[in-house]
């Protein structure tokens, strides 16, 4: 899995990647990019006090991978989030199928969020 050197180079590359075809102006892709934010913050507090909330959550990353193709969004994710979070993330994306079975085999998977994520 390959990390972006620094902010800029992860910035470019979502310029390049980008593909909201209702963007009016820079604005609203920099919104889009808070998503990213947005979900990292919901997996904190879900490690830190154990609530989950699950559809927010679904809701962020459906939102980032209607503007982004699969696999840029998933380099994104995997660079954005927290390597001790990925578990939690990798679970959330077998769920919505944005991840090829062959690809993050070295990640784990939270069980914990497996359940959760079951009773949707």
């Amino acid at each position: 899995m390959m990390k972006f050197k620094n902010d800029r180079e992860f910035e470019f590359f979502a310029i390049q990647n980008y593909s909201n075809r209702q963007c009016l102006n820079v604005d609203e892709f920099y919104e889009d990019l808070l998503k990213f934010k947005y979900v990292k913050r919901l997996f904190r507090r879900y490690r830190e006090t154990g609530e989950m909330r699950e559809r927010l959550i679904l809701n962020h990353i459906i939102g980032i991978y209607n503007v982004f193709p699969i696999p840029a969004a998933n380099r994104m994710m995997f660079h954005k989030i927290d390597s001790d979070l990925w578990p939690t993330l990798k679970t959330f994306l077998l769920f919505l199928n944005y991840i090829p079975d062959n690809e993050y085999q070295d990640v784990t998977i939270d069980l914990k969020a497996i359940k959760i994520l079951q009773k949707i």
